[in-house]
């Protein structure tokens, strides 16, 4: 007895017919195209086993249904463009939707390779320094009145000098009197601590942190030996090439803050009335 061989759905024989395998199933053509085939994006048809099935991102088409969706040319064996679920042929594409080079002007085709910046696109070979004209690339460049530089040509040609390295102030810097200099280089002439974005003073046109000028040049306070800044609006009392801080001029006896009274002396003290009537 012959053995059956019977379609996998409809059970009809499939001896001296053309059938599909799935899964080690066989399946009539009918069968198969009902339960399987793909439905044309373009026409709504389903896509037969005798038609070529063109797919892209889990969409199909017939062959003679894969065309631009503007000029209606065929796509089949060349490079489309998709925007918004329609197909498109490059040309299609550049004229509508492709960014304009800034350099030449011209449409930047789909698939080839460009250069962005702040809204601003570039075929990669019109991407140059303005001053050496060589390929900026994926190089650090500075853009500079609507034109761009590659670091070098830029230093040499715009970047100010730091008065105290010689070298070019690429970023940032601190101007201090009417001269450029990096943030890193502005430092107290005696212990070198940044100066940038801190209190400082200066002397015979040296910079210096409060600290060392105060160390190095300040009065020291008669009462507690601690340098008078005289900076800030610090106020303090000056009697006899002495100096003392408002809160340490007090009678040395009682205590009694002296400032803006009558006072004595005795040798190296200051006394208030009461307690120098005895001298």
């Amino acid at each position: 007895m012959t053995e059956r061989f019977d379609c996998h759905h409809c059970e009809e024989s499939l001896f001296g017919k053309k059938y599909i395998l799935r899964e080690e199933s066989p399946y009539c053509v009918a069968c198969f195209e009902a339960l399987y085939a793909s439905s044309c994006e373009e026409c709504g048809k389903p896509i037969g086993c005798d038609c070529k099935d063109l797919s892209y991102k889990d969409r199909h088409w017939h062959e003679a249904c894969f065309h631009c969706s503007r000029c209606k040319s065929s796509l089949v064996d060349k490079p489309f463009a998709a925007k918004e679920e329609q197909l498109l042929c490059t040309d299609c594409y550049s004229h509508e939707y492709s960014s304009k080079c800034q350099e030449c002007k011209k449409t930047i085709m789909p698939g080839t390779r460009k250069m962005e910046y702040k809204d601003s696109s570039w075929h990669e070979t019109c991407f140059v320094c303005r001053r050496c004209q060589q390929p900026i690339g994926t190089k650090s460049f500075i853009p500079k009145d609507n034109q761009n530089f590659c670091v070098p040509c830029y230093e040499k040609q715009y970047a100010l000098q730091c008065v105290q390295c010689q070298k070019p102030i690429t970023t940032g810097g601190v101007t201090y009197r009417e001269q450029p200099w990096h943030r890193e280089c502005f430092v107290c002439t005696a212990c070198k601590k940044p100066l940038s974005g801190q209190r400082f003073t200066s002397r015979e046109e040296f910079a210096y942190c409060l600290s060392c000028f105060c160390d190095l040049y300040a009065k020291k306070c008669a009462g507690c030996t601690n340098p008078i800044s005289g900076l800030g609006g610090t106020k303090y009392i000056s009697f006899e090439e002495r100096q003392w801080h408002n809160d340490c001029f007090n009678c040395k006896k009682c205590s009694l803050s002296l400032v803006g009274r009558g006072f004595l002396t005795e040798r190296d003290d200051i006394l208030c009335p009461d307690c120098g009537k005895d001298i």
